[in-house]
């Protein structure tokens, strides 16, 4: 239960940025040094000379005593708060669904002490795991079903996150058939698609060591859906990893980014963006890793035309695409284009 107590306290000082010191009814420190000034008395008992304020709480059942720095009203007005967050940190998460529970861990609304009570509560093992962020036509529940039958252990789970987005919980084993998670999520996308005929893109989050930090995962897994979508990226599988770059630039003031934009586009190189046949020309390329052959036959497209195409390109911007250093800064100037 001590150890429970700690992660309740971790939540609440990350929640509200006051530490809290506790002890046992009878003035046993549980968190914290010494040993209190009071324990014989009701309700709340401030003490200005030391500059702390006293209360008592209920922790599963067990008065606890509790301290925190400072003894004025508004420290007295956190008591209150902080008793009832206490007392209710024990029972409040228990009581959701295995579901709404998961979920609300994924979308960061649950305490460190709270995912310690899912963990206990389902059995978590202490393994690797990652999550995936799914979006796919139909219905959810058909989804969320089919994409249960393929959870490889009790813990592996599938929720609705809102709409028609789900996410899929994943502990990575050693005896697991999949090479990644990008593997796992692209068996996913064809069985999907072969069984229930939806047309799935699914959003990898990177793999986390434990369970407490699958909300990361998550939140990484959403990102990538997100700007696979905004990028126009091709495939139906899209890692955290592959967009690192451009999270990186969110980052970046839009002026700035604006600012850098202009040193790479000259005269009539920003006409050139809004021609989309040239720019999707350009980004076939570089998906086609500067292979000419490969580029014209998915593009369904003459070799002398494609070639015209990056000709034209270079005349415009002065970047030669054929060269590696020349298709990464086009890809950047498309990437800033976009942000900006």
């Amino acid at each position: 239960m001590v150890n429970e107590l700690k992660k309740v306290l971790r939540g609440v000082q990350e929640n509200t940025g006051i530490e809290v010191a506790v002890y046992t009814a009878d003035g046993a420190p549980v968190s914290g040094a010494g040993k209190p000034a009071f324990t014989e008395f009701e309700g709340i008992r401030q003490d200005p000379a030391a500059g702390e304020t006293y209360f008592w709480a209920l922790y599963k059942s067990a008065k606890i005593l509790c301290s925190i720095k400072g003894a004025g009203k508004v420290e007295k007005n956190y008591a209150y708060l902080l008793a009832d967050m206490i007392e209710n940190s024990s029972s409040r998460a228990l009581n959701l669904p295995r579901g709404e529970f998961l979920k609300r861990i994924l979308l960061g609304e649950c305490t460190p002490a709270d995912t310690e009570k899912y963990r206990l509560k389902y059995s978590v093992p202490d393994l690797p795991c990652f999550a995936l962020a799914v979006s796919a036509g139909g219905k959810p529940a058909d989804t969320i079903a089919l994409l249960s039958q393929y959870a490889e252990n009790e813990a592996d789970c599938a929720v609705t996150v809102s709409g028609r987005e789900c996410a899929f919980v994943k502990f990575v084993e050693e005896t697991s058939e999949y090479q990644s998670a990008a593997d796992f999520a692209s068996f996913l996308v064809r069985s999907l698609l072969e069984e229930l005929g939806v047309k799935a893109h699914v959003g990898v989050g990177g793999v986390v060591k434990k369970f407490d930090d699958v909300g990361v995962s998550y939140q990484q897994a959403a990102a990538a859906l997100r700007m696979s979508g905004t990028f126009n990226s091709k495939g139906n599988v899209h890692t955290y990893r592959e967009f690192l770059l451009i999270r990186m630039l969110e980052d970046i003031p839009e002026s700035k980014l604006g600012e850098y934009l202009s040193v790479l586009l000259e005269g009539d190189a920003r006409e050139l963006l809004k021609d989309e046949d040239m720019v999707n020309t350009a980004e076939e390329f570089l998906e086609n890793s500067l292979n000419v052959s490969e580029t014209s036959r998915n593009l369904y497209m003459h070799r002398n035309t494609l070639m015209y195409r990056l000709d034209k390109i270079e005349r415009v911007t002065g970047l030669n695409l054929r060269k590696f250093s020349d298709a990464v800064t086009f890809r950047l100037i498309t990437i800033l284009h976009k942000l900006v």
